[in-house]
């Protein structure tokens, strides 16, 4: 399926399964642990500098996430959120951006409604089976091992020069 990524202007992603592996460590204290790949975060940080603003919305409420954002520059963030197409919708609003400019990445059924608000989709190679009809791209890397970066790459494709990697 050909797509046009040179006008995307949002790249809006799940966290769990789709930024980590989907696993919720809990410690005897409550804390909350999940595992975020580097390769990712270097991704959003190029999306940031080539002017496409990356969001999460996701169901749960993590610190860890919001420290997360705060680490690698993601200044819109959505949690517990249960309709995640009105979320989305609100931001396209307040962005001025069509569903062609707006992509979405996310492993599960509860990503669907926003998937069908986004004009582009991608999904991590270990993505639920009942998803995969309503996905344009399903990547190669499983959940955690960088599937955000992978869509990425395919969005950036030849408008990435070295010194776009060297100033990060």
């Amino acid at each position: 399926m050909k797509k046009d990524f040179s006008n995307i202007k949002l790249f809006a992603m799940d966290v769990d399964g789709t930024l980590t592996d989907g696993k919720i460590y809990i410690g005897n204290d409550g804390e909350v642990m999940k595992a975020f790949n580097a390769k990712d975060g270097l991704g959003i940080k190029l999306l940031i500098k080539k002017g496409i603003v990356p969001i999460i919305i996701t169901g749960r409420r993590s610190k860890i996430v919001t420290r997360r954002c705060e680490e690698i520059g993601i200044t819109v963030l959505y949690q517990g959120v249960r309709d995640k197409a009105d979320i989305l919708k609100n931001v396209m609003a307040k962005y001025d951006c069509t569903p062609e400019q707006t992509v979405y990445i996310g492993d599960d059924m509860n990503d669907l409604s926003a998937m069908q608000t986004a004009g582009i989709t991608f999904a991590p190679a270990d993505c639920a089976a009942a998803l995969l009809p309503y996905v344009d791209f399903v990547l190669t890397q499983k959940s955690g091992d960088a599937p955000v970066r992978e869509a990425i790459d395919i969005i950036l494709e030849n408008r990435l020069t070295l010194s776009d990697y060297e100033s990060i």
